[in-house]
């Protein structure tokens, strides 16, 4: 893998790939009008994107964020019916899921996150597994699988306890309950928070001085560290399983009909568990 085919337009959908003098790689989520929203083809291309940066010779960073008013709004409502209604499309995205997680962490380029606005779903996952998190103050972070009736797989469950511990992460992730940057720095969720108009100017900042860096030692000391990631793979995977499992059943359908509708959800009165 070359950097210009990484940067080649319409490489990867959904994305906008620039490589930037001292080796950073710019990764801009590029659907503004959707606020960054991940389609069939986006999902895919955020996926398969990390093996790709990991081969490419002359990226020693990359950087990635929204465009526009957020950083991502999260998996599009027609991917979301599709899972519900389609097994094999549900198979299909729960194995991008599952690698997407595994790619960001096995990447051995350290990444930056430059969060802003809204951020949840596929882009939140990818923004606090990235090695260092950038928050505006006023960014809105939020897991909003229960919202949505399915467990809170994706990334959750792999990373949310290491960073925040335990009791935070079930209060976040059992209510759905959004938290400002303020406050996801405040509890460890993100590694730095800064003033929203100075979120770029920092995360560039943390990018060239990784890139600057010696890359064996920054690459290897992320390996390292990424073990205890590692070691938390059989609880990502079981999350991921009934996360998957629970878009079969009604409470999926109900929640995708509401947040449509802009109504709460009227849930299954008990779960057959």
């Amino acid at each position: 893998m070359t950097t210009t085919q990484l940067t080649a337009p319409g490489a990867y959908p959904g994305l906008r790939v620039t490589l930037h003098e001292g080796g950073i790689l710019e990764l801009v989520l590029d659907s503004p009008q959707t606020l960054n929203s991940v389609d069939a083809r986006g999902h895919r291309a955020l996926t398969e994107i990390w093996r790709d940066i990991d081969a490419a010779a002359g990226v020693r960073c990359v950087l990635i964020r929204g465009e526009g008013r957020g950083f991502s709004s999260g998996g599009d409502f027609s991917m979301i019916e599709e899972m519900t209604q389609d097994f094999t499309a549900l198979a299909r995205v729960w194995r991008e899921a599952r690698d997407l997680v595994y790619n960001v962490v096995n990447c051995g380029k350290p990444i930056v996150s430059a969060i802003h606005g809204p951020c949840v779903g596929a882009g939140l996952a990818v923004a606090l597994l990235a090695d260092v998190s950038v928050a505006a103050r006023t960014a809105r972070l939020a897991d909003g699988h229960v919202r949505l009736g399915v467990a809170a797989g994706d990334h959750a469950a792999i990373i949310w306890p290491l960073l925040c511990g335990l009791n935070k992460a079930k209060y976040y992730l059992l209510t759905g309950e959004s938290l400002s940057g303020e406050e996801a720095e405040r509890i460890g969720l993100v590694s730095l928070c800064v003033p929203d108009e100075d979120l770029l100017d920092r995360a560039w900042a943390v990018a060239r001085r990784l890139a600057q860096g010696s890359p064996t030692a920054v690459r290897w000391t992320k390996y390292a560290l990424n073990n205890w990631l590692r070691q938390a793979g059989p609880t990502f995977d079981a999350s991921l399983a009934l996360e998957f499992l629970g878009f079969t059943g009604p409470d999926a359908r109900e929640g995708l009909a509401s947040l449509r509708e802009k109504r709460p959800p009227r849930f299954e009165e008990d779960a057959p568990i």
